[in-house]
């Protein structure tokens, strides 16, 4: 019988809108690997239809946080303490911008759209990292999602690029912070994958097209692959990697002309 490399282990997905979503994916992996998830949604409208999707697994539930506020963070971490007593792992998987905000010209976005985006693509990662500080075990996993477009400037991504670019920084201060308590935090950048959040950015077939025709492996990827690679770094096998950015996009992002 296969070791599953999370038995035992209990963690957090947020957050969750469908079946189509990374975070579900990640969320679907963990438990087939032997982890307890609690998955998150954004609003007890999500919450209803992610608790359907959730109840297939027995390991896993259904819990609210949006990120834009502060008491339900504070709330999450009295969820976590009472559900769960300490977790070993934290994916965050949310990124928002105001869709006039992914077209056009990045020097456009309003200043209110700037600030929009870097806050829930951005600080909400250290956001939940703070309130979810000493419902860590030791040797627990953080792991983030970003994108090609935080190093390169890729068009219509504008001001989620800016956005990335701040949650990779964000990522390697926090992996400072955090190491001390054996917790280690880094980010997985998948390429173009068709979810709900990445229909946002205008373009996003093409753009899904022509990443699976000039990487490296000339093939199709998606949340599958996310997943697997994340599964890993909320595993044991990845106890030495922190403050690192890991790339699923069948390489693409070393590829030059």
């Amino acid at each position: 019988m296969p070791v599953m490399v999370l038995q035992g282990k209990k963690g957090l997905v947020l957050n969750v809108t469908n079946k189509n979503s990374i975070g579900w994916a990640v969320a679907e992996a963990a438990v087939a690997q032997g982890a307890l998830v609690g998955v998150g949604a954004q609003t007890e409208r999500f919450a209803e239809k992610v608790g359907e999707m959730a109840g297939e697994h027995p390991n896993m539930s259904v819990l609210t946080v949006d990120f834009s506020e502060e008491a339900q963070l504070e709330a999450l971490a009295e969820t976590v303490k009472e559900r769960y007593g300490k977790i070993d792992f934290l994916v965050h998987s949310a990124a928002f911008a105001k869709r006039e905000d992914l077209s056009g010209r990045f020097i456009d976005t309003s200043r209110d759209g700037f600030a929009t985006a870097l806050d829930i693509s951005a600080y909400s990662l250290v956001a939940c990292c703070k309130a979810l500080e000493d419902c860590f075990n030791e040797d627990a996993s953080v792991v983030t999602m970003s994108y090609l477009g935080s190093t390169r400037a890729v068009g219509n991504y504008n001001v989620m690029g800016v956005a990335k670019a701040a949650l990779e920084a964000a990522v390697r201060y926090l992996a400072i912070d955090l190491g001390p308590k054996g917790i280690r935090v880094n980010t997985v950048s998948p390429g173009p994958i068709n979810t709900v959040a990445a229909r946002g950015v205008k373009g996003l077939t093409e753009m899904i097209h022509y990443v699976h025709d000039r990487a490296p492996l000339k093939r199709e990827f998606g949340q599958t692959e996310v997943a697997g690679t994340t599964v890993y770094l909320l595993s044991d096998l990845s106890r030495g990697v922190s403050g690192q950015i890991i790339f699923v996009d069948n390489g693409y992002n070393t590829v030059g002309m």
